[in-house]
Order: structure tokens, then C-alpha cells, then sequence
């Protein structure tokens, strides 16, 4: 099977590309792409920067190159349920956006994981307040590039998967504003990250170390997945 994975940044594929074969540079004009193997199925990896306008770009541009049997957003997202803990997978059954829903197929897998609806957001979900508002919709998750490879998915009749990692929790609200230091190509801008640091140091500091820790193990958890499900 041939299949199109969708992030937002290369780190969320680490754990993936860990466990494929013959990973190799894939050129397309998207910030990042690489083909690989993985049992038994070729892939096509690509992180295009957050957002659903991103994600929407790099299924177009991968299709351009790739004809994918399967289309699937991955990489990292927001706890909504409070019972999930960091690293948990996710496996969505719906992909939920602002204005439509969008069906997930569900994986076969013995690896513990959740299964439930994913929130689609436009933002990143930084406080615990919005997260339980969130939750009241009945989502498990929250995201920014589902809805963009799930629409892409549908209207090119593509079956459409969403399998996540939880990086944050939903009871936590965030110091630093990732909002204000997000820019129009999907990427966040370090110096505003750092420049807001530096205004509250003993918090924004280490919750910058406590996100990169918890990234780090996500994408491993994530490979792990991956490398012992079916689609």
C-alpha cells in the first residue's frame, strides 16, 4: 500500500522514519519530504508547517508525485480528555472542523490506544478553559492540519486516516502564546518565542524544556505505533 503521511514538522516523523528502510530526500515544493519503506508499505512523508491551508498544500503537491492508496494526518496534538496522558495515541473516528466532519477510518492495532472524535482547530488550544470548551463538543483531541488533509482526502476519494500523540494535557494552560509567534508560512518564529521567554523566564523557560522533552518522546511513541498497526 502506498501511503501519504501529512505533518506539520520533520521532528514529528522522527520516530517513523526510525523504523523505516530506504528513507531518501523527496523534492517537492513543500518545507520537507522524504520517501520511505515501512512494513511493506511505501511512503511518502511530508511537513509543510501547522495550519489546515499547509496540510491542504502538501497532499496537492505529494499528489503531483505520489498516487497515495490512503491519505493520513500525523504528528502531535492537544489532550481534550483530562484520563489522557503524554504520548498517548490517538486514532480519530471524525476530524471535526469549524463548518464540517470529516469521517477517519479506524487501524488495526494491539497497541493501546484512544478512539474518538479530533477537534480541527485554526490555533493552538493554550488554555485549559479553551480545552474544556473544546471537550463539551464531544472531541478527545485538538489540531491544526486534519481538516486540510481530510478535505483534500475526500474530494480526491482518497481514505482518510488520523492518528495522533498527545504533547500537552488538558488541564494545562500554556505560558508561552505559540499564537502570537506563528507565522503566515505555518511555522512558529523563534525569536518572538525567545523574546517573550525572556519577559517570564522561570516559566516560559522550562515549559519550552518540558514541551521538547515530551515531543521527543511523542514522535518515538508515534513510530512505535505506526510500525505495529494496519491500514
Amino acid at each position: 500500500m502506498r501511503l501519504l503521511l501529512i505533518a506539520s514538522a520533520p521532528m514529528e516523523f522522527r520516530g517513523i522514519l526510525a523504523h523505516a528502510e530506504r528513507a531518501q530526500l523527496a523534492r517537492l515544493p513543500v518545507d520537507w519530504a522524504r520517501f520511505a519503506r515501512l512494513g511493506g508499505h511505501d511512503l511518502l512523508l511530508v511537513a509543510n508547517g501547522a495550519g489546515a491551508r499547509r496540510a491542504a498544500s502538501a497532499v496537492d503537491a505529494a499528489c503531483e508525485v505520489f498516487q497515495p492508496d490512503s491519505a493520513i494526518s500525523t504528528g502531535f496534538c492537544g489532550a481534550l480528555d483530562p484520563q489522557f496522558g503524554v504520548a498517548d495515541v490517538v486514532v480519530g473516528t471524525n476530524v471535526a472542523a469549524a463548518d464540517h466532519s470529516y469521517r477517519a477510518l479506524p487501524v488495526a492495532s494491539a497497541v493501546a490506544h484512544h478512539r474518538g472524535v479530533v477537534r480541527s482547530i485554526d490555533r493552538v488550544a493554550q488554555t485549559a478553559e479553551e480545552k474544556r470548551r473544546l471537550r463539551a463538543g464531544g472531541a478527545i483531541a485538538v489540531e491544526m492540519e486534519a481538516a486540510g488533509v481530510a478535505a483534500r482526502a475526500e474530494a480526491r476519494g482518497l481514505p482518510f486516516y488520523c492518528v495522533r500523540t498527545v504533547t500537552d494535557l488538558a488541564g494545562e494552560t500554556m505560558a508561552n502564546d505559540f499564537n502570537a509567534a506563528m507565522r503566515a508560512d505555518g511555522h512558529f518564529d523563534t525569536m518572538v518565542i525567545l523574546r517573550g521567554t525572556l519577559r517570564r523566564p522561570l516559566a516560559r523557560l522550562p515549559e519550552l524544556c518540558r514541551l521538547r522533552q515530551r515531543s521527543v518522546r511523542a514522535a518515538r511513541v508515534l513510530g512505535d505505533f505506526f510500525a505495529n498497526c494496519r491500514f
